[in-house]
């Protein structure tokens, strides 16, 4: 079972996500991920095997800023936990 949560807003994006992200935490996971847009127009991708406190903790000295994101928790229902959220870095031109 996984569970997604966006925000798109004035806010930073991040504390939002993650709080969301602390919401789902009742419905088992074993990783979780964010993917933010940053104040500077990076996709940053941050993954952690875990749990969202694990994600927490990776991201501490990393660029988290950002009005835009998504974050996801995955449950693997086939063979050994890897790292959540299929999303990759590509080369984009956000403004």
């Amino acid at each position: 079972m996984c569970g997604i949560v966006g925000y798109i807003g004035k806010r930073e994006a991040y504390p939002i996500l993650i709080k969301g992200l602390k919401r789902l935490e009742y419905r088992g996971y074993d990783s979780a991920g964010v993917a933010l847009i940053s104040n500077s127009g990076d996709l940053n991708v941050y993954k952690a095997k875990g749990k969202v406190s694990d994600l927490e903790r990776s991201t501490e000295a990393k660029d988290v800023s950002g009005h835009i994101g998504i974050a996801h928790t995955r449950w693997a229902t086939h063979g050994e936990p890897k790292t959540p959220i299929p999303i990759t870095r590509h080369r984009a031109i956000w403004r």
